[in-house]
């Protein structure tokens, strides 16, 4: 397995300091969360040593904005200003010759049937626009599984697949997002998965925890590629590439 961590471990550090850290401590990739100090309209006004990427054997991903943002927004204005960081997100990779930008699928407010087919339709219509954005770019763009509840699109594999085949995106899958449903292992069979969020839970919420101490079963990574584990605390980063590494127990459910 090709492994990287996600920079919301080290948030609040330098672009080189994570390229530095990935390269002494074995990694292949990072993600890179582009909130905060990272974000695309700054990064790309402010930051011109995009050269030092070239120094670094590693690969590059990006997570786009999606704080106060939402595709599936029944505001107008949400959804083009979401439509917008996208596509600055886009920017941003092309300056550092990311391989794919993750984005999220959006969500409602209002938990009814016809309020949500509504949002789902504005989302797929922004998604869809990132994506053709995106590939015109030379950029992979995809789309990641949410936890499971009503108000998120992408909470089951069905629903995954039916955004990444009408938008014409990737997937990403993330497995503590896919450990909340009741059905984990169908998240794996998708198509067109570019890569894993690496992360475990009880099941039951989004916690984040390190690999094994929760209930998803490590046996679910043998086919995977390229993982991002995607955790708060770099200690647990580390904890999590280790466990992978020794190959943990494979009765480990």
């Amino acid at each position: 397995m090709k492994l990287g961590f996600s920079t919301l471990a080290l948030f609040m550090n330098s672009l080189e300091d994570f390229l530095e850290t990935a390269s002494i401590d074995g990694f292949q990739m990072i993600e890179i969360l582009c909130e905060g100090p990272y974000w695309p309209r700054n990064v790309l006004a402010f930051n011109s040593n995009f050269e030092i990427f070239d120094s670094y054997d590693i690969d590059v991903y990006l997570h786009s904005p999606t704080i106060d943002l939402n595709p599936g927004s029944l505001n107008p204005g949400i959804r083009e200003e979401t439509l917008k960081q996208l596509k600055e997100t886009v920017n941003f990779g092309v300056k550092i010759n990311c391989k794919a930008i993750t984005t999220h699928p959006g969500l409602i407010h209002r938990l009814e049937e016809r309020v949500r087919n509504f949002g789902m339709e504005h989302a797929i219509n922004v998604l869809t626009e990132a994506n053709n954005y995106s590939e015109e770019m030379g950029i992979k763009f995809s789309i990641e599984n949410m936890p499971n509840k009503y108000a998120y699109f992408c909470n089951s594999a069905d629903e995954h697949k039916f955004f990444v085949e009408k938008c014409g995106s990737y997937a990403t899958v993330d497995t503590g997002h896919a450990n909340t449903s009741k059905d984990v292992k169908s998240f794996f069979k998708l198509k067109n998965i570019v890569y894993y969020h690496l992360n475990d839970n009880d099941g039951e919420k989004d916690q984040h925890l390190t690999l094994g101490e929760g209930t998803l079963d490590l046996n679910l990574l043998n086919g995977v590629k390229n993982g991002i584990i995607e955790l708060n605390n770099y200690q647990n980063v580390l904890k999590s590439r280790d466990l992978i590494r020794a190959g943990w127990p494979h009765d480990h459910k």
